[in-house]
């Protein structure tokens, strides 16, 4: 018997990696004899470079680059082992977790340590690039990374345009001369699971500037900021990114990608699964044991256990999920291929016990439902 462990990480927990470990240290008590393939996941978000650096043998590169407000920080992306493809997870140099609550502030913060990253995955020789755009702490319109890459945005007076949303009413002019030519050689594959367009009721602003330390006033601001820069964008390039598919995400980086590189817009878990390898490993499997820190309603929507449990049950293969904690909305998952929903919580105990033990939790869970699994 053969039974595939593709898990999501359990966010601040557990990474995919250690979670995939638990699972099948857990199925191998209950069977001793079973194959058991480890195949890390993510959709585009956190763990997106460990998983397909791990799946594909590569390696982690560290750099240092400025975070959101400017600051030198060490962040890492990674190099995959089959074609030299770059993995950026933008949250390593531009993410939210980078600041302290009360540094938030999206009128201000910058996405040029993202530049930075690709800048240096450039000079190592990396023409393709998987870019993840979860968890940014901007909202600048990708307009730090583009001037981290050689285009300058310039003021009505000739100047560079300080960093942050707040400063992109001010931009007059885009000088496209000193862009590395290297990046319109380069191949851009976009992990992004939003639709939200750039501007509007929907767009980066509304949508995603209060959890970036945005007020209603700022918000107002930034949306007509972004707009106007949006605005010149089209003016140079004929480009109109205002309400394209995902431009919106992460801070209008989405955008960014879409008007100045040659981009390619996916569903963050279909880039990992195809990287991955998945649906090979899971030929003659007949078993695929998936989870993530909490299933709900919005797994549907994209989500790590949702990709995987689809293309499992077109292979005519059930899927079974551990997870933290259960929520509402499960049921429409049975018709993605989740045939059942398993909790690691074994006995009453608050979160924060759950998410400390989680390893042996999950190994505990794994070995009971492989065990209910071999009974039939």
């Amino acid at each position: 018997m053969k039974i595939v462990i593709a898990p999501d990480s359990f966010k601040g927990s557990i990474s995919a990696r250690k979670a995939a470990l638990a699972i099948q240290e857990g199925i191998l008590r209950a069977g001793p004899n079973i194959e058991t393939v480890i195949v890390p996941m993510a959709d585009g978000g956190e763990g997106t470079v460990e998983s397909l650096v791990a799946a594909t043998n590569g390696h982690l590169q560290e750099v240092v680059v400025k975070d959101p407000l400017g600051r030198d920080v060490n962040a890492v992306y990674g190099i995959l082992g089959h074609d030299n493809t770059c993995v950026i997870e933008i949250a390593s140099a531009s993410g939210l977790p980078l600041l302290r609550k009360e540094e938030r502030n999206p009128m201000l913060t910058t996405s040029y340590g993202t530049g930075e990253l690709i800048l240096h995955a450039l000079n190592k020789g990396c023409r393709k690039f998987i870019i993840g755009l979860g968890g940014s702490g901007t909202n600048d319109g990708g307009a730090g990374m583009l001037q981290a890459l050689g285009i300058k945005l310039l003021d009505s007076g000739g100047k560079h345009l300080p960093f942050g949303g707040g400063s992109l009413d001010l931009l007059a002019d885009i000088d496209l001369s000193g862009l590395d030519p290297r990046v319109r050689e380069a191949e851009f594959i976009v992990a992004c699971d939003v639709d939200n367009p750039l501007v509007g009721p929907s767009g980066a602003s509304a949508v995603y500037g209060p959890q970036k330390g945005a007020t209603p006033e700022m918000v107002e601001v930034l949306d007509r900021n972004i707009n106007h820069y949006a605005n010149i964008i089209e003016k140079k390039t004929n480009i109109s990114i205002h309400h394209k598919f995902g431009a919106g995400a992460a801070g209008g980086l989405g955008g960014a990608f879409q008007a100045f590189f040659n981009a390619k817009m996916e569903r963050g878990i279909e880039i990992i699964m195809k990287q991955t390898g998945l649906k090979q490993k899971l030929y003659g499997a007949s078993l695929l044991i998936t989870g993530e820190g909490q299933m709900d309603f919005q797994t549907a929507r994209g989500k790590t256990p949702a990709g995987v449990a689809r293309l499992a049950k077109s292979m005519g293969i059930p899927t079974f999920a551990i997870v933290g904690s259960i929520g509402p909305g499960i049921e429409q998952l049975s018709n993605m291929g989740i045939e059942a929903v398993f909790s690691i919580v074994n006995k009453p105990m608050d979160i924060k016990e759950a998410m400390k033990d989680s390893y042996d939790l999950l190994s505990s869970a794994a070995e009971q439902v492989v065990r209910v699994y071999l009974s039939r």
